[in-house]
């Protein structure tokens, strides 16, 4: 088992090699997980986009998206723990929950029903995307082992296909509120109340589709004899370990900007570049139409990113290109953007939410592709510390956006994305001769089996 298990950092093993394996493609669990993320965040990526300038009462929109990240940063510290509680499947349909609610509050913003839900919907967003990672990732070495197949191509093209089709939600979210803001209508109650109750419709859909998932929970989970891992102190251990121990992981530590970073740059697209740079030339309506560009290559990126990565060193070759575009696109509204009427400004608009979009779908597949080559042992405390920084992030921006001017905002995108980058080339560096010695273990270890 052992010596099987080794060939998964090296290369794909031959046909005719194989031992007498049951083959079992994964890949059905793959396309539902992402076809029902797809029908939940369309609704909820469309809304999001527009709570700056629909919502405009008090900073309502802005502030209900602060506290819902504080939130889903706070409970991403515990999901963890509640995700090996409830079980994979579970987990997935509870944090759809959520959403469901943020919507339906939005046929009635107000403060009272805002805020609340917005707590919750923290909690749940927490609960759905640690799962997400460790399901998706789950699935990638279950197919890659049960077919004789590299892992890391695997997890790549798993990814890809995940973070593609989650990409798509801003496009074809976007062409709904296109379609019925359009003509000036936005403040038109019917018309929001319309796109609201369409969304709804969709979430439910896409709750439906989880249901048909596969379980992929851990055999600690299935042991009966485990029972004693449900105590309270056993909790708390899982706890503690999921916070603290990964803080004492230099991969962690060095991984954690780009974390951090992932967030901003979302956050900046959302709150930002809608409301000083989309908004004021083409209207509320017109949001919808520059990010249904921004998801359309969004996705056409995170489906080519991930069929591209193999391994770490392409991992590094496709987030130095992300990590370029998105800073072209900083210092070009810094220095040299100003806002023109006609179709050239449209067209710079355009081009501008094109580059976001790739750099959004690049930064999302090698992240999770990354985390899962490093973080075996502990997935779900990984891919929690990624939404905890992830999260944090996010609020930041949506808190500090009415205070500060966006040429300040800038500086602020530009130096975090020099920050991450460097510290991600150092960890590439690092991991490479890191995975490259323990190859080296692994086929001394297999050569010393055969001799044996």
């Amino acid at each position: 088992m052992d010596s099987a298990a080794s060939h998964d950092l090296e290369k794909p093993l031959l046909v005719n090699d194989l031992p007498v394996l049951k083959r079992r493609s994964h890949a059905r669990d793959v396309h539902i997980l992402s076809c029902a993320f797809l029908l939940i965040f369309l609704a909820f990526g469309a809304t999001q986009n527009l709570e700056s300038t629909l919502i405009t009462e008090k900073n309502l929109g802005t502030t209900s998206l602060g506290i819902l990240y504080l939130s889903f940063a706070f409970f991403s510290l515990v999901a963890s723990s509640v995700v090996r509680s409830l079980g994979s499947k579970n987990s997935l349909i509870l944090g759809t929950t959520g959403y469901w609610l943020f919507i339906a509050a939005h046929l009635k913003p107000t403060w009272c029903i805002m805020v609340p839900v917005s707590l919750y919907l923290g909690f749940a967003s927490a609960i759905i995307w640690v799962e997400q990672g460790t399901y998706l990732t789950a699935a990638a070495r279950s197919h890659a082992r049960d077919n004789g197949l590299h892992e890391g191509t695997i997890i790549g093209n798993f990814n890809g296909e995940f973070w593609g089709m989650f990409a798509c939600r801003q496009f074809v979210g976007n062409l709904l509120p296109l379609v019925l803001l359009r003509g000036g209508t936005e403040g038109n109650p019917s018309n929001t109340t319309l796109l609201f109750t369409v969304f709804l419709c969709s979430m439910t859909l896409g709750t439906i589709l989880m249901c048909f998932l596969n379980k992929r929970d851990d055999e600690e989970e299935k042991d009966p004899h485990n029972a004693e891992s449900l105590s309270l102190y056993a909790s708390l251990s899982s706890l503690s370990k999921s916070i603290v121990a990964p803080m004492f992981d230099v991969r962690m530590l060095l991984i954690i900007p780009l974390m951090a970073y992932t967030g901003l740059q979302q956050a900046f697209v959302w709150a930002e570049f809608t409301k000083y740079i989309v908004s004021p030339m083409l209207g509320v309506s017109g949001v919808g139409g520059a990010m249904a560009v921004y998801g359309a290559f969004d996705a056409a990126c995170s489906l080519i990113a991930g069929r591209l990565t193999s391994g770490l060193k392409s991992i590094t070759l496709i987030v130095s290109g992300g990590a370029f575009v998105q800073a072209v696109i900083f210092l070009w509204l810094l220095l040299c953007y100003s806002p023109s009427s006609g179709i050239l400004g449209t067209i710079n608009l355009l081009i501008m939410a094109a580059l976001l979009g790739i750099g959004d779908g690049v930064f999302n597949t090698q992240l999770s592709a990354l985390i899962g080559i490093f973080f075996k042992d502990d997935m779900e405390g990984a891919f929690a510390q990624l939404k905890v920084w992830q999260c944090s992030a996010v609020a930041l921006i949506f808190f500090i956006s009415p205070y500060i001017s966006l040429q300040a905002m800038l500086v602020l995108m530009l130096s975090a994305v020099c920050l991450s980058y460097t510290a991600f080339v150092y960890l590439s560096q690092q991991g490479e001769k890191a995975l490259s010695l323990q190859v080296q273990v692994q086929v001394q270890a297999q050569v010393h089996d055969v001799c044996t």
